[in-house]
């Protein structure tokens, strides 16, 4: 154990809560307790430089579901659940703008569109737009949430794209300045946030809970949030949380861009925004679920290319561009898209499974996993 007795003595002794994850979800929580008792020791432990899993390495879409998205979900759960789960993001948005402020997390209110290649996919949606619209009002507060927006397909300069269905109520923000804010803000707070420290074990002994790092460091503290999402299974193997890995690549600034907004295609499994005047675009793990099904970062020649591919002949068509970064996350999923937000023991408590939404609903899950705590 390469620690000293000061060290040890400043940053590990004496810790109320420990939070495993330093992402939006950890970040919340350790806010919401430290609001609630200011004299809580506590301590946010992050595995890697900067939080390890897709808070920061995501596409920043403010979304809480595309038109297709949504009639999927109703297919295999009642109204009921899916409307619960749409409120939570949309509920989760605008607790994340109240926390920071739209400045601090530079937000744009510009839409969202799905795009759509196929005649009989537009068509299952297009049908169903006034129900979705007349379901969702009630949590939106807005009569027209989705509409057609055919008329935008010269205009953003799309190439192959038949349809395009607007969401009026779809944002983009930065995720890096998000998760810079939220770190900020916790450390004003006085809450202590330890890079490098990768939770290997952790053991709730009764009165404590025992924690140990890959490198050896080992102390104890009272109660343990797990925030890790993608990396859940690490600490809670017997929890229905599989790491799914998403790709990413931006462009360059790309002169005079049409682009502006968030955009889906091929049932969310692809999106793309513009960045000021560049592209993200990013997905494509349907391409390949099993190899995508991992905690390890990195890229795949299949998903790149055709990352590529979509920009050229879809997206930027006429446009020549040059690729600047390509990078991965990773996400949490499990066979449904219920979080999970429980009592792992009578000291260890657990806000994970964000499903992709981390955005939307990560501010409200921290909140929620924090009240767990001392209920």
């Amino acid at each position: 154990m390469d620690i000293s007795f000061w060290e040890y003595s400043a940053f590990f002794k004496g810790i109320d809560v420990a939070v495993i994850g330093s992402g939006i979800v950890g970040l919340n929580a350790a806010l919401a307790l430290k609001k609630k008792d200011k004299a809580l020791k506590i301590v946010v432990l992050e595995r890697g430089m900067l939080p390890s899993g897709a808070s920061s390495k995501n596409a920043g879409f403010a979304c809480f579901g595309s038109p297709s998205e949504l009639l999927n979900d109703l297919g295999k759960q009642s109204e009921d659940e899916v409307l619960s789960l749409v409120e939570k993001r949309w509920k989760g948005l605008e607790r994340l703008r109240k926390n920071l402020g739209d400045k601090a997390i530079d937000i744009h209110h510009w839409g969202g569109y799905e795009l759509f290649d196929s005649e009989a996919a537009f068509k299952a949606c297009d049908e169903q737009l006034g129900y979705l619209n007349n379901l969702l009002a009630p949590i939106t507060g807005k009569k027209t949430i989705y509409k057609n927006a055919d008329g935008n397909i010269k205009t953003f300069g799309f190439k192959k794209v038949k349809h395009l269905i607007l969401n009026t109520c779809e944002s983009q923000i930065d995720t890096g300045k998000m998760i810079s804010a939220l770190i900020a803000k916790a450390r004003k707070a006085g809450i202590e946030i330890i890079n490098g420290f990768e939770a290997k074990t952790m053991q709730d002994e009764g009165s404590s809970v025992f924690i140990e790092s890959a490198s050896g460091i080992r102390f104890h503290c009272k109660k343990v949030i797990v925030a890790t999402n993608g990396f859940a299974k690490l600490l809670l193997p017997d929890y229905a949380v599989r790491p799914a890995r998403a790709q990413v690549l931006i462009t360059e600034p790309i002169k005079n861009l049409k682009l502006k907004g968030t955009f889906h295609y091929d049932e969310g499994f692809y999106y793309f925004r513009n960045i000021g005047n560049r592209v993200l675009i990013g997905g494509g793990r349907n391409l390949d679920f099993k190899t995508e099904e991992t905690t390890e970062f990195g890229l795949t020649q299949l998903v790149q290319n055709t990352l590529d591919g979509l920009l050229k002949t879809m997206i930027l068509p006429y446009t020549p561009y040059k690729t600047e970064m390509r990078w991965s996350g990773i996400m949490g999923v499990g066979p449904t898209k219920e979080v999970i937000v429980k009592a792992v023991s009578k000291n260890i408590f657990c806000g994970v499974r964000m499903g992709g939404m981390g955005v939307a609903i990560g501010s409200l899950v921290g909140e929620e996993v924090a009240a767990l705590v001392y209920a």
